[in-house]
């Protein structure tokens, strides 16, 4: 039964309500978060579909960087690269895409070849992988970098959800990461349960759920309020930091793009998938092989203190670890200038 839009807000407002009563506080516990033909190759961008919705009539982005798609195991894989220099590679979290890189990317292409990439299943990327748990999604970013672009070695940087796959990433493939910038993510493992880790905020409960979250947020318009609704929560000031902030920190053209790729039931379902497998995240973790890349730690305003007790036992060598000042959990759109300058500053060494 098809449900009307007033009902299903009053059921996503008692599933959230519900479920953050259960999880307790999040304070200091910041988380969130027409496709080209599927022969298209590493070296080739696709036909002009809404892929480039938000940059296809930015002139100076697109004098610098360029959207492409790479078949990978099944899975049509979207990124987008630009600049010259050393490679660097950015993971994006959820509920993201590749475009929550957008404000940093150009400081970063002045001294790197960036690439910045729709995680499997995700954004612009189409296609399902095996499993959405972070371990499995490394593998379809090393088949991406490796087979498809033929990078040898580059600098990687990742954010929320995409830690996870950014950790698993180094761990299985050391020898490929010259340096690694881990943003903002808890990684659930040996000093982080998942059952502790899903009290952290209502939503890491609530999208855990089979099925509940693709019935209530179902159509385009409840994925605008659900992302607008989420987005002030765990910025600067947000209740998620014991704030009031309401205000986005993103524009409504920023929206305009997150909304665009969510309301596809496909890439909805994956962001949810996410979620679900973060049990398997923890398994995987606790089994990884502990990670001696130079790592930088980047994390919210006032968030260090608990992030970095559950990467420290996993990432072993954290070499500096930062608060990026006056940012919430969006650290790359509240600060970018701050979250470039230490990536610079960090891949030089």
């Amino acid at each position: 039964m098809t449900l009307t839009r007033s009902r299903r807000r009053l059921l996503l407002g008692a599933a959230a309500l519900t479920l953050s009563l259960a999880a307790g506080s999040t304070a200091g516990w910041n988380m969130p978060d027409g496709a080209p033909p599927a022969a298209a190759s590493a070296s080739t961008a696709g036909p002009a579909t809404s892929y480039d919705a938000a940059t296809k009539h930015d002139a100076a982005f697109n004098a610098t960087f360029e959207h492409r798609f790479a078949q990978v195991r099944g899975v049509r894989m979207h990124y987008v690269t630009g600049g010259r220099g050393p490679a660097l590679v950015l993971l994006h979290g959820w509920p993201q895409t590749w475009y929550e890189w957008r404000k940093v990317m150009p400081a970063l292409a002045e001294r790197h070849t960036v690439y910045a990439v729709d995680l499997p299943g995700l954004g612009d990327s189409a296609g399902s992988p095996a499993s959405f748990d972070k371990k499995t999604l490394a593998r379809y970013v090393h088949g991406l970098l490796r087979d498809r672009i033929g990078l040898d070695s580059f600098d990687l940087v990742a954010h929320d959800l995409g830690g996870g796959v950014g950790f698993q990433y180094v761990s299985q493939f050391p020898e490929r990461v010259r340096s690694y910038v881990h943003m903002d993510y808890p990684l659930p493992g040996p000093k982080l349960p998942v059952a502790q880790y899903r009290t952290f905020s209502w939503h890491m409960a609530f999208n855990s759920q089979q099925a509940v979250p693709e019935r209530l947020v179902d159509n385009p318009g409840d994925v605008r309020e659900y992302l607008t609704a989420f987005y002030p929560q765990v910025a600067y000031g947000g209740t998620a930091f014991g704030g009031t902030r309401t205000r986005s920190p993103f524009t409504d053209a920023e929206v305009d793009e997150f909304v665009r790729t969510y309301s596809r039931q496909d890439v909805l379902r994956a962001g949810f998938e996410l979620y679900r497998t973060l049990d398997e995240d923890e398994r995987d973790n606790v089994a990884a092989a502990r990670v001696d890349t130079p790592t930088l730690l980047l994390t919210a305003t006032g968030s260090l203190a608990a992030t970095r007790p559950t990467v420290a036992p996993l990432l072993r060598n954290i070499t500096r670890a930062v608060e990026i000042p006056e940012s919430g959990h969006w650290l790359a759109e509240e600060n970018p200038g701050a979250v470039a300058r230490e990536i610079l500053a960090f891949t030089a060494r």
